[in-house]
């Protein structure tokens, strides 16, 4: 009997935590105006196997899937919502990318060196601090309703952060493969090989699902549950293969653009479905966690949130007004640019289910992911409001 009553409430905890996670992010939204995946996180975190011990990760990857799913339908509209053609006509905005991003990874890694940690680690810490979650950046630009140009260079920054981020740290992880078994196709198929299939698989996805669409006439709000079918299967092949989600969810979203596309009725979110799942995520993420590992690093966590904001916020800031913008808004786009946690523990957590684990050495990340995790949402919303560009603040003028 006491076994069965066990496997119950096993079984109930996720459904239940998934439950009061929304409970407490719509309620804390409602009474203090922070971003609800603060909140989820929050929840998340509280609830998890290292914590109360309530929520216990199962060891199939199931949950890992689901969360990568989640990740990437918000990776989709993020990549739809990038316009290539911009990067074109301002050459600056990519200048500005790749300074910022090349800048975060020097700082970021020589910090992490002079600390003590190994030059492996380091580079990888680097690697992942380049990044932006795109995940809590489309949350809160929706969640606020934001448009603008601040919204829209941080949209743009953040997509070419992760693409860097994913390649620079595929390229670290390829060199360690080596490094460690000395076999070099292993480490090529983790890094250089994954990378382009991935983005292939993405590009091969964003042709068919629009021509599926046009085939069958489903122009209107079918859009939204056929373009999600075809990146909830993308993930999953993927995942199956061991390929990159995050690669292969942007490019889709990315190459649906701009083959000109017209997702208008989509609904934004992936309606009801899409806000489901992001709390899923954003409670999975944070149960990944673990308070002891996060406490042991969080002296240089700190030193690296600091270096990775100042990196970010100067470079965006020096050059906004050579890009086209005021250097107000460019320090606030740096700024906007905070969040982190969803992109970095998926990565980690994908490259463990491939059979390298590298979060036990990399202590400082879990305790900047656990600060960033409940912050950098709120600083992305914050330096939105200040930019004038979300709905509320609108409405005003």
């Amino acid at each position: 009997m006491s076994e069965s009553l066990a496997a119950l409430g096993g079984s109930l905890a996720w459904p239940l935590a998934v439950a009061l996670a929304w409970v407490v992010g719509e309620a804390g939204h409602r009474w203090t105006g922070l971003p609800r995946i603060s909140l989820y996180g929050m929840v998340g975190f509280v609830l998890s196997g290292a914590q109360l011990g309530l929520l216990t990760e199962p060891s199939d990857g199931t949950l890992l899937l689901v969360a990568s799913a989640a990740f990437g339908l918000i990776l989709f509209e993020f990549g739809y919502r990038v316009n290539l053609r911009w990067l074109r006509t301002n050459p600056w905005i990519g200048a500005t990318g790749l300074l910022e991003a090349a800048t975060t990874f020097v700082a970021v890694g020589t910090v992490a060196w002079l600390a003590g940690m190994p030059t492996l680690s380091s580079l990888l810490l680097a690697s992942l601090a380049m990044s932006t979650s795109p995940a809590a950046l489309m949350r809160v630009v929706n969640e606020e309703r934001s448009s603008g140009q601040v919204t829209e260079r941080v949209l743009h920054l953040a997509a070419l952060n992760c693409v860097l981020a994913v390649l620079a740290f595929k390229l670290i992880v390829g060199v360690w493969v080596f490094d460690t078994s000395g076999n070099v196709w292993r480490a090529l198929s983790s890094s250089v090989l994954v990378l382009a299939v991935s983005a292939g698989l993405g590009v091969a996805f964003g042709v068919a699902v629009p021509a599926l669409l046009r085939r069958f006439g489903r122009t209107g709000p079918d859009a939204t549950v056929a373009i999600a079918i075809g990146v909830i299967v993308l993930v999953a092949v993927a995942h199956a293969f061991r390929f990159s989600p995050v690669v292969a969810a942007l490019a889709f979203g990315l190459t649906a653009r701009h083959r000109r596309v017209a997702l208008n009725q989509a609904q934004r979110n992936f309606g009801a479905l899409g806000d489901l799942l992001t709390v899923v995520l954003f409670v999975y993420v944070a149960t990944t966690i673990d308070w002891q590992r996060a406490w042991a690093g969080l002296g240089l966590a700190f030193a690296i949130i600091a270096v990775r904001l100042l990196s970010k916020t100067l470079v965006v800031g020096t050059l906004a007004h050579v890009s086209g913008t005021t250097w107000r808004k460019g320090f606030l786009t740096g700024v906007a640019l905070t969040p982190i946690a969803v992109f970095a523990v998926l990565m980690l957590e994908q490259t463990r289910f491939l059979g390298v684990d590298l979060i036990d050495q990399l202590a400082p990340l879990a305790a900047m992911t656990l600060v960033l995790e409940l912050i950098g949402p709120v600083v992305a919303q914050r330096a939105l409001v200040l930019a004038g560009e979300s709905a509320d603040d609108r409405e005003v003028h």
